[in-house]
């Protein structure tokens, strides 16, 4: 509902302490509660705009008046102040009080006074400025990235095959992070939120990266990601892994182990048709690895999972450094990520996991 009619809107500075908190790292539930709104309306906002953070620059500027000043406008206006004494005790232009008491002609016609919230609610309507969103207003694009999004290419892909394909129409061009926003943001327009059963997570929200947990080492003698050398990171130096399990259906308790190198995406799967124990996943480790030659066994990042408790035993059977991701962050681990999702897509997988050969 128009805010000039029905309930005034949060404040958007309120809105914005929020999603601070979000970027901040803490849970939905404590950032409502750290600016005093009810956990359904924070969850609201979250599910409105998929998850997905406003840039840190969506606050209100300077210049403008804030929600506390206006509560203040309203109090001294009460009192009976003058236009004057009310821009003195804020510090504020004379004419940027009376602009701002001018608001209740055509905000608030059925009352007397000034408001502080319908008047907060006017200012943040009026500030909207909506850019239209590509996928929005270009049939053509929106038409490209719905067919390959259905293909199961990801975000990625397919921004740098249209980069590919269409080389000299910069209009059929388009950045990762505009198709995601278009997924998860509905107000933008474009995408349909179906198509995000498409992505390789499956997720109709984005879900905020947080800081790691601090709480205690969950295997003893673990070296997280954050001391992994910079080399590592860089791909430029082969026989550095990633891996992770993939697990079949509840009744089946199948799994099988995915090695992925870092520098060319060369892979290796761990045959566990034993189980997923830690024992089990060490042997079959250690079995797989140490038949690489002494450069391609550098180093080996895995995330937190119960089956690597053995891990230590690993690196001095293999002679490869492991290292921990943080909790919850499997992004850290993205080539892996990435080349399972492909394989699964490529298969077809149905849930279920045939038992290797």
């Amino acid at each position: 509902m128009d805010a000039r009619w029905g309930r005034p809107s949060v404040p958007a500075e309120v809105i914005a302490g929020f999603w601070s908190g979000i970027r901040a790292g803490l849970t939905r539930e404590a950032a409502a509660e750290a600016i005093g709104v009810s956990v359904s309306t924070a969850g609201r906002w979250f599910v409105e705009r998929g998850g997905v953070m406003p840039p840190l620059s969506a606050g209100r500027r300077g210049r403008c008046l804030c929600f506390a000043e206006r509560e203040q406008i309203a109090v001294l206006s009460a009192r009976g102040l003058g236009v004057r004494a009310v821009a003195a005790e804020l510090g504020r232009a004379a004419s940027t009080i009376s602009r701002e008491l001018r608001r209740v002609q055509h905000h608030d016609r059925h009352r007397v006074g000034y408001r502080a919230s319908t008047a907060q609610a006017d200012a943040d309507r009026q500030a909207r400025r909506p850019k239209p969103a590509k996928l929005a207003t270009h049939l053509q694009l929106r038409r490209e990235v719905q067919d390959r999004l259905r293909s199961n290419h990801s975000p990625e892909q397919i921004a740098r095959r249209l980069g590919e394909d269409f080389p000299d129409d910069p209009e059929m061009w388009v950045s990762h992070e505009t198709i995601y926003q278009s997924l998860f943001v509905q107000a933008r327009g474009g995408l349909k939120r179906e198509l995000t059963r498409q992505l390789r997570t499956g997720r109709a929200l984005r879900k905020p990266r947080r800081r790691p947990d601090q709480r205690s080492e969950r295997f003893a003698g673990m070296v997280m990601i954050s001391d992994r050398p910079a080399e590592v990171a860089d791909r430029g130096v082969p026989g550095h892994w990633e891996g992770d399990l993939i697990l079949g259906s509840t009744e089946s308790g199948s799994a099988v182990g995915t090695l992925v190198e870092r520098a060319t995406r060369f892979t290796m799967l761990l045959h566990l048709p034993g189980g997923r124990t830690a024992d089990i996943v060490a042997k079959a480790m250690i079995a797989k690895i140490v038949g690489l030659p002494g450069h391609l066994r550098r180093s080996l990042t895995w995330d937190q999972g119960v089956e690597l408790a053995e891990h230590i035993r690993i690196a001095e059977a293999t002679q490869m450094s492991i290292y921990f991701c943080d909790p919850h962050s499997p992004w850290q681990r993205g080539t892996n990520e990435n080349t399972v999702s492909l394989v699964v897509a490529r298969l077809g997988w149905s849930g279920r996991l045939v038992p290797a050969a």
